[in-house]
């Protein structure tokens, strides 16, 4: 059998590590060859692709990103798109796929499944935001490197009286900003799930000057005031697959809680920081597991399913258990949090 394999949407730390256990064990013990697509869905689309083998993917487990390369690209959003994709995987002679990504990714992929496409999805996201899994990889190593960041900035905000408001990604659900705040000690967190109050936030800072301490706050990118809840945005473009681009809300809080305390604010956006370099040991873990599995599923032709993690199991779920719903922080999960504000 010829297998294809692709990652799309943003990289994140363990990619190269599910390349490498499809690879390995789909090589070795069920005698598969395999093509990578390169830069997502636009290696199917175009013909972007070459021979994939065990002695390229040696030394990629620790690297972060993905040696195949990715991209936002919808083929449904191009005309004949689908069809195209169809032919290229025919004439390559690829009996199936392996996709790897995100909601936008697994969406394709279920959409290609219901067509007569052959694949398996695996799950992929640093905002661990995809139902059907209870942990995607990448999300672990994007909490420790901005909770390492947090750290860092408690002390020079200490050093010089000043609040510090720290920006993480996050479009639709919170949960790098609730982890990494929490784990950090973090006075005030602020998630896309709970609309806040700048009143209520302005009080928290300003009860931790009251005290002599400087108050670490932090925010997804995608946190919305109550008062006109809408997302601070970077531009108003668009990607293939609708979403615009976010950033800012770190500015607007900071220059807020300036005008109002007369304190000092800076913001920090980690932005891509988040995304780069070596994978964490359970990322690690996860990736390869989710690995093993996909091309196992591939073995037994169980096309239209995804690779998740239950517990300490992987299972295979329907495609469209990733991607059906958003996973997002609930309130019992946020008050939690909120025991420590202020």
């Amino acid at each position: 059998m010829r297998v294809g394999v692709l990652t799309g949407g943003g990289d994140c730390p363990g990619l190269n590590a599910v390349i490498r256990a499809v690879v390995r064990k789909g090589t070795s013990v069920h005698g598969f060859e395999f093509v990578g697509y390169r830069e997502g869905w636009r290696g199917p689309l175009e013909g972007i692709k070459a021979p994939l083998t065990v002695d390229d993917v040696r030394g990629v487990l620790p690297r972060g990103g993905t040696i195949l390369r990715s991209s936002r690209t919808n083929p449904f959003a191009v005309e004949g798109g689908v069809e195209q994709i169809k032919s290229n995987l025919a004439s390559d002679g690829v009996d199936a796929l392996i996709a790897i990504g995100g909601e936008d990714t697994l969406g394709v992929a279920t959409k290609l499944a219901d067509l007569g496409v052959n694949v398996v999805g695996v799950p992929k996201t640093i905002d661990n935001d995809l139902s059907g899994t209870d942990f995607t990889f990448g999300f672990d190593t994007a909490v420790n490197i901005a909770m390492e960041a947090i750290d860092r900035l408690h002390t020079t905000a200490e050093s010089h009286h000043r609040a510090v408001v720290v920006e993480v990604m996050g479009r639709h659900a919170g949960w790098i900003a609730l982890h990494a705040g929490l784990a950090a000690g973090a006075n005030v967190i602020l998630i896309p799930e709970q609309p806040f109050d700048i009143d209520e936030v302005v009080r928290h800072v300003q009860s931790r000057f009251e005290i002599d301490y400087s108050p670490i706050l932090v925010v997804s990118e995608g946190a919305v005031p109550r008062e006109g809840g809408e997302m601070t945005l970077m531009s108003g473009e668009k990607d293939a697959f609708g979403h615009v681009r976010l950033g800012g809300i770190g500015e607007r809080i900071a220059a807020e809680i300036e005008h109002r305390t007369g304190k000092e604010a800076r913001a920090v956006v980690l932005g891509h920081v988040q995304r780069g370099g070596t994978p964490t040991a359970r990322d690690r873990w996860m990736a390869t597991r989710f690995g093993l599995y996909a091309v196992d599923a591939v073995a037994e032709a169980d096309f239209g399913t995804m690779v998740a993690l239950r517990g300490k199991d992987i299972v295979r779920v329907p495609l469209i258990e990733g991607t059906g719903e958003l996973k997002v922080v609930s309130p019992e999960e946020y008050a939690e949090a909120q025991v420590f504000f202020g």
